[in-house]
């Protein structure tokens, strides 16, 4: 048997719903387990990073090295970063309010 036969049969097995929530309650345990593993593995970096010296609070990436925060611009556009993650959580709320209380996701709220 082929490789793609073989890819494409267990695709076909393993399709989840297109509903975002419906798709959580059927994915597989190992699915869940290498979701939390991950994020682990992210937040352990995260911790790591945040225990060198000369760590400055929301500075994960190190850009404090190059760049001070006397710089205006710089600031503002950390602000600007702030606000739009601000706006993405409660756009990602509405989202998931909207498929939970009325069962539409996605662009389903625009058809009739």
């Amino acid at each position: 048997m082929k490789t793609a036969a073989i890819i494409s049969s267990l695709i076909a097995s393993a399709a989840l719903s297109s509903d975002p929530l419906e798709a959580a309650k059927q994915l597989p345990t190992v699915g869940w387990l290498q979701f939390v593993l991950g994020c682990g593995a992210i937040e352990w970096l995260a911790q790591q990073i945040k225990a060198r010296p000369g760590y400055q609070p929301g500075d994960i990436l190190g850009a404090a090295y190059w760049v001070d925060n006397s710089d205006e611009g710089w600031v503002d556009y950390q602000n600007k970063e702030i606000n739009n993650g601000r706006l993405a959580m409660v756009a990602f709320m509405g989202i998931f309010v909207q498929d939970l209380y009325f069962g539409n996701y996605g662009d389903q709220i625009f058809r009739n």
